[in-house]
């Protein structure tokens, strides 16, 4: 009862044919809605944004997605327009299980995006997540989903950083891989203190 399942941003926009698509996304929606069963806490994750939000390339006229420019809060890649509030891209992947216990909706915000599950992209401004689950005497967290380099790193830093005991099921997550930060989050989370699990 100490454990959850943590299911990071397994959302249409984030699969193939989406709008951010990550290369063979769709592939671990069947092996994490196996391991569902193994937990009795069951936690997931959505990227939520409002349409315009600053994270978005199109809301900074002559920029380009992919960019990397410097927002209030530091620096801020720019992606193009997706997973945008009640639409279709921001939906859970058709076939994954969402019967779970919690849906953490972040990246509301229009002024600041949100990778991590804990914290938006300030590193200051809660989702509620750690209050959930401290709540419920859970410590230990397994993260699998979308995308590697990006949601599920900062959300497995974050949790070690507050003193979770975190391991990351590799071969469920895939990344956008953009300039070598697959390898880059792998390093940062098992820096942090994550173990990297296949």
């Amino acid at each position: 009862m100490t454990s959850a399942l943590i299911v990071i941003d397994v959302q249409n926009d984030f699969c193939p044919g989406g709008a951010l698509a990550v290369s063979g996304g769709d592939d671990v929606v069947t092996g994490i809605n196996a391991l569902m069963d193994d937990f009795s806490t069951v936690i997931l994750t959505q990227d939520w944004h409002p349409a315009g939000h600053s994270s978005f390339a199109s809301s900074h006229p002559g920029q380009a997605p992919m960019d990397l420019i410097t927002m209030p809060y530091g620096p801020q890649v720019l992606w193009p327009d997706h997973c945008v509030q009640g639409t279709a891209g921001a939906a859970f992947h058709p076939d994954l299980r969402t019967d779970g216990d919690l849906i953490i909706r972040k990246g509301y915000n229009p002024a600041i995006d949100s990778y991590s599950a804990f914290f938006e992209n300030d590193q200051t401004t809660p989702t509620g997540l750690e209050g959930y689950l401290k709540s419920r005497g859970i410590t230990r967290l397994t993260m699998v989903g979308l995308a590697l380099d990006f949601c599920v790193n900062y959300s497995a830093v974050d949790a070690a950083r507050l003193g979770f005991d975190v391991t990351v099921r590799e071969d469920l997550t895939r990344a956008i891989d953009m300039n070598g930060s697959r390898d880059a989050a792998l390093t940062a989370m098992q820096d942090a203190g994550a173990r990297i699990a296949v």
